[in-house]
């Protein structure tokens, strides 16, 4: 077992040194632009991702609005099973997500995309529906990044050979835009 923590810790603090990082601050810029605007971010994934996905939106829901007077409007696309269930039984798996951003998002809010590969069909048609609706599109991804790597608008691509490295950065990032965003005064700039 030591090994393994050993060899974990080295390959994750390898790639926190990724020039990927330096794509973490158009993150957060994008991320407080959409609040102080009242734009909505949205998250979505498959899988441990899709808990990363709804984990974060919590976050920022309460935790990046809790020394302000507001909190970003945000949604996990991937917390409603009823929904998922419903346009995957009737639409197919691949429109999960493009379909409930065709119905509630806008020009100007952001979306946030989590995939170790980013070869997903649903994420890739996600982000494809995020461009043409005009949104900020962002991919937070492992491995070669597949798809999205050229589709999202801001991908952050940290090419690990590690699904569980590439998941544990999607929760990294995001808390780092969350304790970033936690000292934010929105009402200055508006």
């Amino acid at each position: 077992m030591q090994t393994l923590i050993n060899s974990y810790t080295k390959r994750l603090t390898k790639v926190l040194t990724d020039k990927a990082m330096e794509q973490v601050p158009v993150l957060g810029e994008a991320i407080l632009k959409a609040w102080k605007n009242e734009r909505t971010v949205y998250f979505c994934g498959n899988g441990g991702s899709a808990g990363n996905a709804i984990h974060l939106a919590n976050d920022f829901l309460y935790g990046a609005g809790i020394n302000n007077e507001k909190g970003i409007r945000v949604e996990s696309l991937s917390a409603n099973p009823a929904v998922l269930t419903c346009l995957a039984n009737d639409l197919g798996y691949e429109d999960i997500y493009s379909e409930q951003l065709r119905v509630k998002a806008n020009k100007n809010d952001v979306l946030i995309i989590l995939s170790g590969s980013g070869n997903s069909p649903n994420v890739i048609k996600a982000l494809e529906k995020g461009n043409e609706i005009g949104m900020k599109t962002f991919a937070i991804l492992g491995y070669k990044g597949g798809a999205c790597k050229n589709i999202a608008q801001h991908p952050i691509h940290f090419e690990i050979e590690d699904m569980q490295i590439s998941e544990d950065l999607q929760l990294i990032i995001g808390h780092m835009c969350m304790q970033w965003l936690c000292n934010q005064n929105i009402s200055e700039g508006k």
